[in-house]
């Protein structure tokens, strides 16, 4: 394609060097953005004192879930677009970027008014403490009406990552962060504005980051430039970029929703297992890091090439990466044996026993499965590429239902010990749909359906018809 500067083409040259080359700045912005995380809590409890800091984890997880769903929608808009720069189909990539724009802010429109109005007794389903209330409101509330801010950056760096930039969105991540943090303490230790100044600063930083990428795009892709035109799709088109959008959207929010779940049964088994479970699960976090920025990075590879019609290239794509992930798992195996105690110890800034022993078995059992995990993450999201949006949701509804089961039944029978082999025992029944379902997709075995066949031929020929 022409006028795409630094954009990374994944249908030539060897895979495995192209995805680590696209991958490793999507985790460093991701490894980043988790340690702001730690940071932002840092200031927050340091200058505000535990109950704030309490009324802000108390309503973190609405925040994640809305978070988790808007940049699953935004990635499955980019899965898409992704395929039309595979293809070559500057047009059609142009009008599902507009259309990327007015599904995106539709659902956020409806989605963000609901939830705002909403918003007491959604606090109150999430058990938030009537003296931290006010509290929670005044800081979620801002983080609420922000996600129209936060929708605009994820839609552009999934746009900019769908042509092969990785690149533009760490460095404009690593600055609003940097940003984030300065504001912090501008608006929450200069201007006494408490929870409130740290819900400002982060809509503020986010605010830049999206100017930082559009000027970016205005300057350097013409290829994303809109006009007046390029909104005007076919209904067909719109359901199918919908379809890819909500199916990455569900899959994050069924995840975050069951994880919420599992929560409230680790919150029954006393103050020791919470800690231990709440160190672990950090450790986990950060050891699975890798396994899920090669996931997301997989579906803008197989998006790539599925648009251009190198399935040879997918299959070696998802060997390679599944080769790379096993290693990973290994090394991760090791160090969940060895020096997890150690970890949880210092994590937990504790050496109570208890709490050490249990979050180290976790640790443990949980990493001792983690290669299924890596199948599931890599083949949900390169079944996304592929054009195979029904298969992942399945999975992760699956995940769901087995959280629900789990907390439900087992907790209360086995106490953490069914916290424990929740994960591993639903992952194995979660993959098995997922290698089906990909070992019978004709892109494993060099075919394509007729609509697919039909879709390509036409976007090559630069006849792309909105009918």
């Amino acid at each position: 394609m022409k006028n795409t500067k630094t954009a990374l083409n994944l249908t030539e040259g060897k895979p495995v060097k192209l995805i680590l080359l696209f991958a490793i700045p999507v985790f460093l912005g991701n490894m980043f953005q988790y340690l702001y995380s730690l940071v932002d809590t840092k200031i927050v409890g340091s200058i505000l004192g535990e109950e704030a800091l309490a009324a802000v984890g108390s309503v973190s997880i609405l925040h994640t879930l809305l978070t988790g769903f808007f940049n699953g929608l935004s990635l499955g808009f980019g899965v898409v677009t992704a395929r039309f720069f595979g293809s070559g189909d500057e047009k059609g990539l142009r009008q599902n970027v507009a259309g990327s724009i007015v599904l995106g802010y539709a659902t956020a429109t409806v989605i963000i008014i609901l939830v705002a109005a909403f918003i007491r007794p959604v606090l109150a389903l999430l058990n938030v403490p009537v003296h931290q209330l006010d509290m929670s409101r005044s800081y979620i509330i801002i983080l609420v009406w922000g996600m129209f801010v936060t929708l605009a950056y994820n839609l552009c760096a999934h746009m900019l990552r769908a042509i092969g930039d990785s690149i533009t969105p760490l460095i404009f991540l690593v600055i609003a962060v940097v940003t984030n943090i300065a504001l912090d303490y501008f608006f929450v230790l200069t201007l006494h504005m408490g929870v409130r100044g740290a819900a400002v600063a982060t809509l503020v930083s986010q605010l830049l980051s999206v100017i930082l990428c559009l000027f970016r795009i205005y300057k350097d892709f013409p290829l994303l430039h809109l006009s007046s035109q390029d909104f005007d799709f076919s209904r067909q088109r719109m359901l199918s970029l919908y379809e890819s959008g909500l199916s990455m959207g569900l899959m994050s929010s069924l995840v975050n929703f069951g994880t919420l779940v599992l929560q409230s049964g680790i919150n029954q088994l006393g103050t020791n297992i919470i800690v231990a479970h709440t160190a672990a699960r950090k450790v986990f976090e950060i050891w699975g890091l890798p396994v899920s920025v090669l996931g997301s990075s997989m579906a803008t590879y197989c998006g790539q090439n599925y648009g251009a019609g190198k399935y040879d290239r997918i299959r070696q794509g998802l060997k390679s990466v599944l080769l790379i992930g096993a290693v990973w798992d290994v090394f991760i195996f090791i160090l969940a044996h060895t020096i997890s105690p150690y970890l949880i110890g210092f994590i937990a800034s504790s050496d109570n026993e208890e709490i050490i022993y249990w979050g180290t078995t976790y640790l443990r059992v949980d990493m001792s499965f983690l290669l299924v995990c890596l199948f599931i993450v890599i083949l949900r999201n390169a079944m996304q590429g592929f054009g195979d949006s029904r298969t992942p949701i399945l999975s992760s509804f699956i995940e769901l239902v087995g959280k629900l089961v789990f907390t439900f039944v087992f907790v209360r029978l086995f106490g953490y010990w069914g916290i424990i082999w929740t994960e591993p025992v639903i992952w194995f029944v979660m993959v098995i749909p997922l290698i089906v379902m990909t070992l019978k997709n004709p892109v494993m075995h060099g075919a394509v359906r007729k609509h697919d066949e039909k879709e390509m031929i036409s976007r090559k020929a630069g006849k792309y018809s909105n009918e």
